[in-house]
């Protein structure tokens, strides 16, 4: 069995691993630089697995910035019938598309 670990960011959480590319909320880091992420919430080394209370102390998870992007747009559409109301909105949320370096 290989070796992860359960973070959070942007208010979602992610199971990687070491080679692993994820699309998660955007980071500020620049395309090219390398940003450490300390809320590990778990971390398996393939044999034996370490849960946090919220967190696991001293693990350390890094990520190469791949890029930065736009993803899929979202429309919400709201109507009301016979009223002649009706309200359409689109959102398209920053992404960063980043490469897992090392689990710690």
């Amino acid at each position: 069995m290989e070796a992860y670990a359960v973070i959070e960011t942007g208010g979602k959480q992610y199971r990687v691993e070491v080679g692993q590319t994820i699309e998660i909320e955007r980071l500020k880091e620049e395309a090219g630089k390398d940003v450490e992420i300390k809320t590990v919430l778990a971390v398996s080394d393939g044999a034996q697995l370490k849960v946090g209370t919220p967190l696991v102390d001293g693990a350390v998870v890094v990520l190469n910035v791949v890029e930065h992007y736009r993803g899929k747009k979202v429309v919400n559409f709201k109507k009301k019938r016979r009223k002649g109301y009706h309200r359409k909105v689109g959102h398209r949320q920053e992404m960063t598309r980043a490469t897992v370096k090392s689990i710690a």
